[in-house]
């Protein structure tokens, strides 16, 4: 997946993915992680990527999945989400819909690049956000977090030493971890992963 920057860590630079395209033909994504680490598209638990995409079309859908979305690049895009309208037009802004719910998209001028969060709703529960500056960073035991540098670089910071995240660069944290921070002049998107039963209230996501 990734060179690892010490315990806990694992750093997976954006050169290092390959293309595919997606299930339904519409589109290419670049896989950034998944658990279980290998797991496949039928049985991932949690999985993010970056899809580009250059023409108007459907969505794969995927049973019993949740999806988060973030505009990284482009206009946006005018989604029908089981027949109700969804505008995505607002870069680095995270919006939650279901994954297994036919979604139409319509581009709203040119092509798109989406940061996409994908998890099994019944077996995870994963939040979403985009931030700039400075942001301490503790990951539980047998917690996930990803840390994705999405407009500009991001610097990871940990006792042991400091990684460079150039755009789209990413890094897997996986607990027990605290003194960790990330800083970004840009945007940086932090996705934490946890079971689905855990009970989280917002002051205590990131």
């Amino acid at each position: 997946m990734g060179a690892a920057s010490g315990d806990g860590i694992r750093i997976l630079r954006a050169a290092d993915r390959a293309a595919t395209v997606w299930k339904n033909g519409g589109g290419v994504t670049r896989e950034i992680a998944a658990w279980p680490e290998g797991a496949g598209m039928d049985d991932f638990g949690w999985r993010v990527s970056l899809a580009e995409v250059g023409a108007d079309g459907p969505f794969s859908a995927f049973p019993g999945i949740a999806r988060t979305l973030t505009l990284a690049e482009g206009a946006g895009m005018d989604l029908t989400v089981a027949g109700v309208r969804r505008l995505v037009d607002e870069r680095f802004a995270p919006q939650d819909f279901p994954g297994d719910e036919p979604t139409d998209c319509l581009l709203l001028a040119g092509p798109v690049v989406n940061f996409n969060v994908m998890y099994r709703r019944d077996a995870v529960q994963a939040q979403t956000a985009v931030v700039r500056g400075a942001l301490a960073l503790a990951v539980p035991p047998g917690g996930h977090l990803l840390v994705t540098a999405l407009e500009g670089p991001a610097v990871l910071e940990h006792p042991a030493d400091r990684t460079d995240l150039l755009p789209y660069d990413a890094a897997l944290l996986t607990g027990p971890l605290d003194d960790c921070r990330v800083r970004t002049t840009g945007r940086a998107a932090v996705v934490r992963f946890g079971p689905a039963a855990a009970s989280t209230s917002a002051s205590d996501q990131f």
